[in-house]
């Protein structure tokens, strides 16, 4: 097959009429150009130039093949041009955590956003800092924390995500089903269940329980959401979730979700990072991938707290 060394010769060669000059200006010797035509000419069959002794003349075979050299080159050359002119494909690396497993839910998506746009930066997902997301900020061990807790280090700065709010899920054949909103004594007699964290940094227990001096029956915290879901259908219990993450469970009916005291239980989940006076440009457009987002869509039949 024809090389983009045959195609520069015919050019190189049409335009000055010999092959002493082309070969100056290919910085080939004579000799060697020589041998790159008989090669090209070996290839198609055919003479590419008619020789006398002023100027080295085209045949047809040379012209048709000229014309499509000068368009390959010159694609190439633009190409080649524009490669050089651009800026580098940015590259690095992102840690992310949560403090909560159920927003590993929705963080893939967000995560398949960016990587369109850089897709030589890495992003990995330290599930060893799950629920701690903030020391680990500090400490150097993440980069970007989605956090709902308050951020009072005046070292890391946030950007807002999104609302949510807390609820009670229990059976639909439940005592407390027909209540507004449960109150931290509706829990007295009850078996509690939450995620798998300690009591301190749980919600249900920092804001309502023990503010009322009030203890569950008994408490049982669980890794998985699935766990918690059967365990309250199955009238085990009173769980504490997201209500968007609830949501699908109860569109399977079997389960109801209550509100947690009259004002219920809002969070504001944001994203939180290390302020520095430069950042990767990267990091930033993270930040805005996971702000757009969406989580899982709640119902209005949902959000009332009577569906099941």
């Amino acid at each position: 097959m024809l090389e983009i060394r045959h195609l520069k010769l015919v050019a190189a060669v049409s335009e000055d009429g010999s092959l002493t000059s082309a070969a100056r200006r290919l910085h080939l010797t004579q000799s060697a150009l020589s041998h790159q035509l008989r090669d090209a000419e070996r290839i198609l069959g055919r003479p590419l130039f008619l020789r006398d002794k002023r100027r080295m003349r085209l045949t047809s075979a040379g012209e048709r093949l000229l014309a499509s050299a000068r368009e390959i080159l010159g694609q190439l050359d633009a190409a080649e041009r524009e490669i050089r002119e651009s800026q580098p494909e940015p590259e690095g690396t992102i840690r992310v955590s949560t403090e909560c497993s159920t927003c590993y839910s929705w963080l893939p998506g967000a995560m398949e956003s960016f990587q369109a746009r850089f897709p030589a930066v890495d992003v990995q997902v330290v599930v060893e800092a799950t629920r701690e997301p903030l020391p680990a900020l500090l400490d150097g061990r993440i980069d970007v924390g989605i956090v709902s807790s308050p951020i009072r280090n005046a070292g890391l700065a946030h950007e807002p995500l999104f609302h949510d709010e807390l609820v009670a899920i229990l059976s639909a054949g439940h005592p407390l089903r027909r209540k507004p909103f449960l109150t931290a004594a509706d829990f007295a007699d009850e078996e509690l269940l939450t995620y798998d964290a300690p009591r301190e940094e749980l919600t249900i227990f920092r804001q309502v329980l023990l503010p009322a001096g009030v203890r569950p029956r008994r408490w049982t915290p669980l890794a998985l959401t699935e766990a918690m879901i059967e365990m309250a259908r199955a009238g085990r219990g009173i769980g504490v979730m997201a209500r968007w993450a609830a949501a699908p469970s109860l569109r399977q009916g079997g389960l109801v979700a209550k509100r947690i005291t009259r004002a219920g239980l809002p969070r504001e989940w944001k994203a939180a990072w290390v302020r520095r006076r430069r950042s990767p440009a990267y990091l930033s457009e993270f930040i805005r991938c996971l702000a757009r987002q969406t989580r899982p869509a709640v119902s209005a039949l949902e959000r009332s707290g009577t569906h099941g």
